[in-house]
């Protein structure tokens, strides 16, 4: 609020009421003034509203008015202090100095422009520090804001990275994992076994006849079948299995920790999940099969991915050239793993 609308309050303390009087008429103009003639009354007034300036004479009735200004320093450091004296004793003007922190000395008997002018100067040195307080309790809001504003914009970013990098990683059909992704969890298998020495088994997964499907019930009822198949899938593998979508009909599984056994009865299990399945669309069942083609290394021999992911290409040719809707197993030896 600036100095032009505000009326600075003035609580004037003298035990004599004609100068009480004569205060409140010189400052009434310009100031709200409040008035007590003990330093006790002053203290109620400053104890139960705000007060901008105390003017108290050297010499109360009940109290020192320095002892009244340290009061009031120490329960109300925003409120200046003028002391008003009619001796000029170097050890009062000391003492109001270097203990009670006056901001101003004015001596008995005081010229009523003078007096006005100094407590116009105290006032507007008062508006000054209550403007600055105010630009910095804005300041200190305005950078809480932007703090606030800035954390809030880096957790959008973050999560807005979160999910392109899940769609980076995600097949939009499926939402299984796409080529991208389940290669990376293939690849970190792999190197997880070769620390550990674990069996592994790789296969590769393609819908039977899809053509067909797509000739039958055309694009949207291929999708369904899709999506369903994905489910399937996913809902037939163990938890520590992972599947991707690796192109068109195709999928990629990957099975940690599983040797020959584990993957005969795994790829069996896909198989009849798959065959048993009823995928309906438009209200009619859509028929699907599937071939697998799975390689097993066992635990202590290294591979590598691409010769893993070819061999295990090669047995799904052979599964679907034999009739499809079967498993081709192949299991590597020592002899014909290539070095990773």
């Amino acid at each position: 609020m600036g100095a032009a609308r505000y009326k600075c309050s003035v609580l004037v303390v003298d035990d004599e009421p004609s100068i009480l009087s004569l205060l409140v008429r010189q400052l009434g103009h310009d100031f709200e003034v409040f008035t007590a003639s003990t330093a006790e009354q002053a203290k109620g007034i400053v104890s139960n509203r705000p007060v901008d300036i105390v003017l108290t004479d050297l010499q109360l009735p009940d109290a020192s008015g320095l002892g009244l200004l340290e009061w009031v320093r120490r329960v109300s450091p925003q409120t200046s202090r003028v002391l008003l004296s009619g001796t000029a004793k170097l050890q009062d003007a000391a003492e109001a100095i270097n203990c009670c922190h006056i901001d101003r000395l004015i001596l008995k008997p005081w010229r009523g422009e003078d007096l006005l002018a100094h407590l116009k100067d105290v006032a507007k040195g008062l508006l000054l520090a209550r403007s600055h307080d105010q630009l910095l309790e804005e300041l200190r809001t305005l950078n809480q804001q932007l703090e606030k504003r800035v954390a809030e914009r880096t957790q959008e970013l973050r999560a807005s990275n979160q999910i392109l990098e899940k769609m980076a990683l995600t097949d939009p059909l499926t939402a299984l994992p796409n080529r991208r992704a389940i290669d990376l969890i293939a690849r970190k298998e792999l190197l997880r076994r070769s620390r550990n020495g674990t069996p592994l088994a790789l296969g590769l997964i393609d819908a039977d006849r899809f053509k067909r499907i797509n000739s039958r019930y055309f694009l949207s009822g291929g999708d369904h079948a899709l999506v369903c198949l994905a489910r399937i899938l996913q809902h037939t593998l163990r938890s520590t299995d992972a599947v991707g979508r690796v192109g068109g009909e195709e999928f990629l599984v990957i099975a940690p920790e599983t040797d020959q056994a584990g993957a005969e009865i795994l790829s069996e299990r896909l198989r009849e999940a798959v065959a048993d399945a009823a995928i309906v669309f438009n209200g009619e069942t859509i028929p699907l099969t599937i071939s697998l083609g799975f390689v097993v290394v066992d635990a202590g021999l290294p591979a590598t991915y691409d010769s893993l992911r070819a061999i295990a290409a090669e047995a799904l040719n052979e599964a679907k050239a034999e009739g499809r809707n079967q498993t081709r197993l192949r299991v590597l030896k020592a002899a014909e793993v290539e070095a990773v």
